[in-house]
């Protein structure tokens, strides 16, 4: 059939474990790749509520092979909670697989994570603490633990005993702490590999293999473009790539074997974390967005900044994201609004700006130009066609579709993993 990356378009928190897991039903395989546990996509369905941290979205369907590629970092504590708790509520495992080349986040790297956020003091970057930068440095470093090493016992221990004297040595010159102990890590992640082998596959060449046979594919991120290490608001980023080019490198497929980018939106902005963000609502509004939509990290559980659509942003994220299409998420919360800003450029100095800095000195100066749309204060949450939308929610996405250059295919009015207004049903695998 096809192959679908999905990407976040923002700063994350976009509704892209909602998206994959309608798109999912049809689907062969789905395939996390990139992030770690630092990313949390909230899932309801049937069985429940969930917050996957790791596990593909598409796990609750028993056709599908759900695939944690060799893009993602995994905290071994947090994929086995994650695991058991997807047996409780019923749901089978038996078809996830874990890439053999994921590398492993380790006691030293959430250790180190914590040390140097308490350091920076007032200049912290906002990670969530768990050791995902770390593990990507080493990763890069050649330095990395990866999965596979964990099923052979004395290439583990030659491979941890390496890593773990360069770590103690920082531990205690630089931070003046105490070392970590060889021996301990050691049994507590081979006790991890003893329950993860039977799940630890070579996993490129079964995503290559179903792409080949015409099977439908999705590749499902983490995080959002804006926060890419290259081309986000650096140094307010993320440790690993979040845009589409990351789902090859992340999956082993190549770049001609993607036929559809997907690009998901909220109908506002958010970001958690420091960094900035030119449309960011300090007020009232900022607050009914935050209470209407429950705008709290799946992972940690902060208040996430809120604030107008941001198309400058956007729009750089439809551009080297390569989209072909839009999900446009939470267009439900706002409901109640008389009317509603777009911001379309943004004010430096005498400057108007029409495409995103690189350089953050001058983005957190900018402030933003704003388009106002009527709104529609009526509730569409129990909709199910584009047509019986009210006229100024369709004025809304025309708009966003103008401004972006970009077809809006599937839109969000709750939740709940069916309300959902495919736009173009055609267009869908």
């Amino acid at each position: 059939m096809t192959v679908i990356a999905i990407v976040g378009g923002q700063w994350g928190d976009e509704g892209k474990g909602k998206i994959t897991d309608l798109l999912a039903e049809k689907a062969k395989v789905v395939a996390r790749f990139s992030g770690g546990d630092n990313a949390g996509h909230t899932v309801i369905n049937p069985y429940g509520e969930f917050q996957l941290h790791l596990v593909p979205s598409g796990i609750f369907y028993p056709n599908v092979t759900c695939i944690i590629s060799n893009g993602v970092a995994i905290n071994p504590a947090v994929i086995l909670t994650e695991i058991d708790d997807l047996h409780n509520h019923g749901v089978d495992t038996g078809r996830l697989l874990i890439s053999d080349r994921a590398h492993l986040i380790m006691p030293y790297h959430i250790l180190l994570d914590g040390l140097e956020e308490e350091r920076r003091n007032k200049g912290a970057l906002g990670t969530t603490r768990r050791g995902i930068g770390p593990v990507f440095a080493d990763k890069v470093a050649r330095l990395g633990i990866r999965t596979g090493d964990l099923l052979d016992k004395d290439i583990f221990w030659s491979r941890l005993s390496a890593a773990l004297e360069l770590k103690n040595a920082i531990l205690k010159k630089v931070y003046r702490v105490s070392p970590l102990s060889l021996e301990e890590i050691y049994d507590q992640y081979c006790h991890y590999g003893e329950q993860l082998a039977p799940f630890i596959r070579e996993t490129g060449s079964i995503i290559r293999e179903a792409a080949i046979k015409g099977a439908f594919v999705l590749l499902e991120g983490a995080q959002g473009a804006l926060l890419d290490p290259d081309f986000g608001t650096y140094p307010y980023v993320t440790s690993s790539s979040p845009l589409a080019g990351a789902s090859c490198i992340g999956t082993g497929l190549g770049p001609r074997e993607i036929d559809r980018v997907m690009g998901i939106f909220k109908a506002y902005s958010t970001r958690v974390g420091a960094g900035p963000m030119p449309t960011e609502l300090k007020d009232e509004i900022g607050d009914l967005i935050r209470k209407k939509a429950h705008e709290y990290g799946a992972t940690t559980g902060r208040p996430r900044r809120c604030g107008w659509f941001d198309v400058v942003a956007a729009r750089f994220s439809v551009q080297i994201n390569g989209l072909s299409d839009i999900a446009l998420t939470h267009l439900d919360i706002y409901d109640s609004f008389p009317s509603i800003k777009i911001c379309t450029a943004y004010k430096f100095n005498d400057e108007v700006l029409t495409s995103f800095p690189s350089d953050i000195a001058i983005l957190e100066k900018c402030q933003p130009i704003y388009e106002e749309l009527d709104g529609w204060q009526e509730s569409i949450s129990g909709i199910r066609n584009f047509e019986k939308l009210p006229v100024g929610a369709r004025n809304y996405m025309s708009r966003l579709e103008d401004l972006l250059t970009c077809p809006i295919n599937i839109v969000s009015v709750g939740p709940k993993r069916r309300q959902i207004i495919l736009v173009k049903p055609s267009t869908l695998p």
